[in-house]
């Protein structure tokens, strides 16, 4: 059968779409973090999906966030007709998953409880992401040899020829997903207001904002820390699985 002719793997795609997601706080996929803990791929198109978090108590706003960015992506799927997020074993488990149900937003599902504004928050955080890819790309090409006034001298298309290692490239791929947030031109290196970072003021910039990281990088040890004790350990390594109607019996 010709390549063109076979059918994607649903249960691959799914998976695909589900790794897209990330804890807005830690720039981690909610599969890398164990969160998904299950989903069922059903007749029809439907697409059940449980996930759990670190604490009874996590930000109601962040869970929010993660069950309905997992409910957009998977629905983009082109045979998906409907997708159902179960957040279990949380404080507000029933209204968010009424929430993202009903198609509504955070403000609507919380009322007068909720506070602040989701697409602010997903702004603030997705910089959060920006400066820590930034800081992870950068050092990489420091310690390669790249002098500070040719970084700063790089456009993003030229950022992409670099002759790098697999990691390096890695680096790239992931900084670019997230360079658009910042704005600022086709300068590779800009600050989160799109600014661009000169050479001199470059090693000044790194320490700044290695510092996200590193704070970013303890809150997932935490985070995994504290999944490992709530579940004793307890690890989700195929969390997809396919039901599917029963057939009736033969007639006789």
């Amino acid at each position: 059968m010709a390549a063109d002719r076979v059918r994607p793997d649903p249960a691959a795609q799914v998976n695909a779409c589900l790794a897209t997601v990330m804890d807005p706080e830690l720039d981690e996929s909610v599969t890398e973090l164990g969160f998904v803990t299950e989903v069922e791929l059903r007749e029809g198109g439907e697409v059940h999906i449980g996930f759990r978090l670190p604490t009874y108590w996590c930000a109601a706003n962040f869970a929010f966030l993660m069950a309905d960015d997992m409910r957009r992506a998977v629905q983009a799927l082109s045979w998906v007709t409907r997708v159902q997020v179960r957040l279990h074993d949380h404080m507000y488990a029933e209204a968010i998953n009424d929430g993202v149900g009903r198609g509504e937003g955070f403000q609507a599902s919380f009322g007068s409880a909720a506070e602040g504004d989701l697409d602010a928050l997903r702004r603030t955080f997705a910089l959060k992401a920006f400066q820590r890819r930034q800081a992870a790309l950068l050092q990489h090409l420091i310690d390669a040899g790249h002098a500070p006034d040719a970084l700063a001298a790089l456009d993003i298309a030229s950022l992409w020829c670099l002759p790098l290692d697999a990691e390096g490239e890695r680096l790239v791929e992931r900084y670019v997903e997230r360079r658009a947030i910042a704005g600022g031109g086709e300068r590779a290196f800009v600050d989160t207001e799109g600014r661009a970072i000169d050479a001199e003021a470059l090693p000044g910039h790194l320490r700044d904002v290695r510092r996200v990281g590193i704070n970013a990088e303890f809150n997932g040890a935490l985070c995994r820390g504290l999944l490992a004790a709530r579940y004793g350990g307890e690890a989700v390594e195929h969390p997809i699985h396919i039901v599917r109607r029963p057939q009736p019996p033969a007639l006789h």
